[in-house]
């Protein structure tokens, strides 16, 4: 086993395990739909975070060069899959029979899961300038051909945009952000279509 199979192979698992954890929680919403108040802000959030798991399983693969398995590669994983574990179990009620309303869930747990994306995402950005200044900077080309610069756009709003729904408290502008949010992601995961 080489060593970057030895890094992904428990950044899968972790991961995947969060992935899971999102996925139960759909599950859920859709066998309590007739019990509960599902609302658009969970489901929104639930998939924002699918999509930003996805996005940073994507940037370790373009990482995957520079990995090496050592304790200190392993840790630094770790710490980043594990918390996107913990950020996953906040997004659905365990009980949805004790939260008839999921938007009041969402009121209560929406900054502990926007703000661990958030202290993610700095993390990375923080990661991949150390490893740039060690030159180890990864290929350019990561987003896929020349249109490139379309994921690099739309990625400059994913800051501000998570920001602006740790501040605001109206639900209804909370789901224009998110589904704002999700738009640009996806927009960048498909520029190379364009």
């Amino acid at each position: 086993m080489q060593g970057f199979d030895l890094v992904f192979a428990m950044f899968g698992l972790v991961l995947g395990l969060a992935v899971t954890e999102v996925l139960a929680g759909f599950a859920r919403v859709i066998k309590m739909r007739r019990k509960a108040h599902v609302g658009w802000l969970t489901p929104l959030l639930g998939l924002f975070v699918l999509i930003d798991m996805t996005t940073f399983w994507n940037t370790i693969y373009a990482h995957r060069e520079h990995l090496h398995a050592n304790l200190a590669t392993l840790l630094v994983v770790l710490g980043f899959v594990g918390s996107y574990y913990l950020i996953s179990t906040l997004i659905f009620p365990d009980d949805p029979d004790e939260w008839p309303d999921f938007d009041a869930w969402y009121d209560r747990h929406n900054r502990q899961v926007l703000g661990g994306v958030l202290g993610l995402t700095l993390a990375l950005i923080v990661v991949t300038a150390i490893t740039s200044a060690m030159g180890l900077a990864i290929k350019a080309d990561t987003q896929g051909g020349p249109h490139g610069w379309i994921a690099l756009v739309a990625g400059l709003f994913h800051i501000p945009l998570l920001v602006l729904l740790l501040i605001v408290k109206s639900r209804r502008l909370n789901v224009a952000l998110l589904a704002t949010e999700i738009a640009l992601m996806l927009v960048a995961a498909f520029a190379w279509v364009i």
